[in-house]
């Protein structure tokens, strides 16, 4: 049994007040059992003017969050997800990383999300992540004490057959920390997270931001905590707050028991 909590943040358009915010959650967090604690995507810097976005971030190896990270980790003793950061790359853009701590502050593993969210939504929102972000090019799963776990991040959960590689390479915990507009939130969040944990028979953990941000920017919350067999474990709502579950991995093996789906896989081609 392992107890793991998802962080859902407001997260502001500078540094300093989220990295206070996250620090407090996470010693908040790890004072109540907490041994794995997940912030969302964009936990760090949630800039929505695309100039300054770019002008903000800082690669990986400036950027202010991995080693406060790194500390907590070794100060609280807990696995630590960042979400996502936006590392400045050399050629000008940004990954969207998903860094996780080891209790001994070490980086265990780094994610760059692969699919990249292009869209115009009826409500006159417009989002062109490949604008400012390059894509990540490989899948990664992380190996933990308490099982292995699938790192992706938010608009991935789109495309199921990366949850199925990540379970067929051993996974039974996937993050999908995410920043979901209210629209599409309200329309596929909960469909989308139970859907990829019946799939896989794996826990999905979705700590998501929330709310009210600058330029009139919004976001669903709702951080999931979902069963193998899809049942929701815990939800966040929409104020920003920590949500906790007790993850018993006893139940990948049986919910895959009762559908073994990943074993009947069968690939076509169209006629």
């Amino acid at each position: 049994m392992v107890k793991v909590a998802l962080l859902q943040q407001t997260a502001e358009r500078e540094f300093g007040p989220n990295l206070d915010w996250l620090s407090d959650h996470i010693r908040d967090a790890a004072s109540k059992g907490a041994r794995f604690i997940l912030a969302p995507e964009n936990c760090a810097m949630l800039e929505p003017k695309r100039e300054l976005h770019i002008e903000k971030a800082r690669a990986e190896e400036d950027h202010p969050l991995p080693p406060l990270f790194s500390k907590l980790a070794q100060e609280t003793k807990t696995w630590l997800l960042a979400g996502s950061i936006a590392a400045k790359l050399p050629d000008g853009r940004m990954a969207n990383r998903s860094l996780l701590f080891s209790p001994d502050g070490k980086i265990a593993a780094r994610y760059e999300k692969i699919h990249l969210f292009d869209v115009d939504l009826p409500n006159g929102e417009r989002y062109r992540e490949s604008a400012t972000f390059a894509p990540g090019e490989r899948a990664v799963v992380a190996e933990t004490e308490f099982g292995k776990i699938g790192l992706s991040i938010c608009y991935d959960m789109r495309f199921p057959q990366l949850y199925r590689s990540l379970a067929k390479a051993g996974a039974s915990i996937l993050t999908m920390p995410s920043a979901f507009t209210v629209p599409t939130g309200e329309a596929h969040w909960h469909v989308l997270l139970r859907a990829r944990a019946i799939e896989t028979g794996c826990f999905v953990l979705a700590p998501a931001q929330t709310g009210s941000h600058a330029e009139g920017r919004r976001t669903y919350g709702h951080s999931l905590v979902v069963s193998p067999w899809g049942e929701v474990l815990a939800d966040g709502g929409q104020d920003a707050e920590i949500i906790y579950a007790d993850l018993d991995l006893d139940e990948v093996i049986a919910a895959r028991g009762r559908v073994p789906s990943l074993q009947h896989d069968r690939v076509f081609d169209p006629a």
